[in-house]
């Protein structure tokens, strides 16, 4: 794979970050992931969508943008009633440009200086082909992050606003700090009918097997396996409520054959049958959640999303891992297992004035994950 980072002074010379690996390439602003996944991001992107790289390095996208996605269930339902809605509904999946990655936590900046140019930059080209714009995914004082990084968020928050981006809070990143030396640590921290229901669940992993299989091992070289492993991804979008970024089979063959990258999946089996597999990579401190793939009803029936959750915290700690970072979906389900949340903030360019103006007044009516800011637990355990 060529890499498409940039050097964080962005003019060509090889500035590295302190005490940075000579021989590692130099990474994106924000940066959770291996570059390695927003480069097949861009070599094969999802489903009708188009990707490509902004002059000074950052990944852009472009694809239909259902504008109810992020909106409030209660607002989604009011608008998808409205008599004829269906007549126009072109007209609410406009074609957007975006900045950023569907496969990276937060947007790949390609260095700190972009944060400066970026959002002007991005107007000046792309404004008369797009009637919206966004740089998804901006990190809002991220506790991943160096406080340098945040800074540099910060700063395309504000050049964002100055140029006339709306900014609008984003999804709400699950995280867990691994501040706990046992398992049994970690469930002491919840009420005893809470733990009680948390054993009860993990005490199903002992009805499966679990491998862990290095990206490039033997049986992700076979196609055959890589085709059967795809086809449980599929299982998962089919079932998900939101459908955005539906990857094609040439992305995960990719990821899989890439001996490269410190990445590997778990793979569930029940009776010898492959019945789930979970994608993580290693970076620095922190065990990086991405991918999954399910066969259902087996999933539900095993608790898989939890024995998985297990698993990860499980390797966290034998490795002597501080985070572990879970990602952007089912954040109610999260909760219950104890997950923190940051923030992000998307920056939203409308082209129309009047419709720029009538998002400054109902931005919030889109930021249907606002709630999970200063979430900790809820009490009751939902079906994921």
């Amino acid at each position: 794979m060529s890499n498409i980072t940039r050097p964080d002074d962005c003019d060509g010379n090889t500035a590295r970050r302190p005490g940075a690996d000579t021989d590692t390439p130099p990474r994106h602003a924000f940066a959770l992931e291996p570059a390695a996944l927003v480069d097949a991001f861009r070599q094969h992107p999802p489903l009708d969508f188009n990707a490509w790289e902004h002059g000074d390095g950052t990944p852009l996208f472009a694809t239909r943008f259902d504008l109810l996605t992020t909106a409030e269930p209660a607002l989604q339902r009011r608008v998808r009633a409205l008599p004829g809605f269906r007549l126009c509904q072109g007209l609410s999946t406009p074609r957007t440009l975006f900045a950023g990655s569907t496969v990276s936590e937060y947007l790949p900046l390609s260095c700190a200086e972009a944060a400066t140019t970026l959002p002007r930059q991005l107007l000046e080209q792309y404004k008369r082909n797009f009637a919206l714009i966004i740089i998804k995914d901006i990190p809002a004082h991220s506790p991943l992050l160096s406080a340098a990084d945040n800074r540099v968020a910060d700063t395309l928050t504000a050049e964002a606003r100055a140029a006339g981006y709306v900014l609008l809070q984003g999804q709400a990143l699950a995280y867990m700090p691994i501040d706990f030396g046992s398992i049994d640590a970690w469930l002491a921290r919840f009420s005893a009918k809470h733990r009680y229901d948390l054993r009860r669940k993990l005490r199903l992993r002992r009805e499966l097997s679990v491998e862990s299989w290095p990206l490039g091992a033997a049986p992700l070289q076979d196609a055959a396996r890589r085709a059967e492993l795809y086809a449980l991804y599929q299982q998962v979008y089919a079932q998900s409520e939101t459908h955005f970024d539906q990857h094609r089979a040439r992305f995960f063959d990719a990821l899989f054959s890439d001996a490269t990258q410190s990445g590997f999946l778990f793979v569930f089996r029940a009776q010898q049958r492959i019945i789930g597999w979970k994608l993580c990579y290693v970076l620095g401190d922190k065990l990086i959640d991405k991918y999954v793939g399910f066969a259902y009803p087996e999933a539900r029936r095993y608790g898989l999303f939890f024995v998985s959750w297990f698993e990860c915290i499980d390797y966290a700690l034998r490795h002597g891992l501080k985070y572990y970072v879970s990602g952007w979906t089912d954040a109610e389900v999260k909760a219950y297992l104890g997950a923190r949340f940051t923030m992000t903030r998307h920056a939203v360019y409308l082209r129309n004035p009047l419709l720029r103006l009538g998002l400054r007044r109902l931005g919030s009516k889109f930021e249907s994950d606002r709630r999970w800011a200063n979430a900790d637990s809820v009490g009751t355990t939902p079906d994921p």
